[in-house]
């Protein structure tokens, strides 16, 4: 009952300006993107939604069409709106978690972030190169672990030039979970595109340590090696992701 009242608490906050069927788009997406909302859970009626919102009905429609238009919700007869688990991170239009992890079942699961270290540093050549950074630029260099059902499967390795954004976190317990959504609401750099190429390769020993298995097995990775550019296609960060596939595997789509 608690649990009940909590989520219509958050999800009833009060919307601010800027179309408001986007709005209520946004504020169901999250609450999916964050696990409240799971796959194949019922959403509310489009009433009590309005209610809770305090927007009118005609606004949720148009919010839960495009929802559905766009797979992230389906309507089912004497059942009311489902979640498809489809998430809106597989849509490119909002592309700030932009990969998921599945089962070998196909499952969507969450993960928890641990962030382990952040610094500040010069950039090395290479990073200089893919970044477009002058000689002495600095980066912000981040490592954190991803977690699903409490064991660690992905360790990812971000460096974010400085020049974009001199402000962001210092402290590991400050950093944003969802890097280009900070970078947007804080200085209004749009994520526009993502180039990845993904091998496969042997875990070094710090990544053994990090993934907490056994220093001397030879276990091979999934590395998924990427660079974002935003909306002018300048480069925005870099990330390295190397994760484990024997129990899960790594989905990327866009539509």
């Amino acid at each position: 009952m608690a649990s009940n009242k909590k989520q219509k608490t958050d999800v009833g906050k009060s919307l601010k300006a800027a179309p408001l069927h986007e709005q209520v788009k946004s504020r169901i997406i999250e609450r999916i993107r964050s696990g409240i909302w799971s796959e194949g859970d019922v959403l509310p009626a489009e009433m009590d939604l309005a209610r809770l919102l305090g927007v009118s009905y005609g606004t949720i429609r148009r919010a839960m069409g495009d929802l559905t238009n766009e797979g992230i919700v389906m309507r089912r007869r004497r059942t009311g709106t489902v979640v498809t688990g489809r998430m809106p991170n597989h849509t490119l239009s909002r592309f700030y978690q932009y990969f998921r992890l599945q089962t070998a079942e196909g499952k969507l699961i969450n993960t928890e972030q641990t962030v382990l270290s952040v610094d500040v540093r010069a950039a090395n050549a290479d990073e200089r190169k893919r970044l477009k950074l002058d000689e002495n630029a600095e980066v912000s260099h981040m490592v954190r672990v991803r977690r699903a059902e409490d064991k660690p499967v992905m360790v990812d390795d971000v460096v974010i030039p400085l020049s974009r954004v001199p402000d962001f976190p210092t402290q590991t317990d400050q950093i944003p979970e969802l890097i280009f959504d900070w970078m947007l609401k804080q200085h209004g750099i749009q994520l526009g595109a993502v180039n990845e190429k993904v091998t496969a390769r042997l875990a070094t020993p710090v990544e053994l340590k990090l993934l907490e298995m056994p220093l001397d097995e030879s276990l091979a990775l999934l590395d998924i090696d990427t660079i974002a550019f935003d909306n002018l296609n300048e480069p925005l960060l870099l990330m390295q992701h190397a994760a484990l596939t024997t129990a899960h595997c790594y989905v990327n789509e866009m539509r």
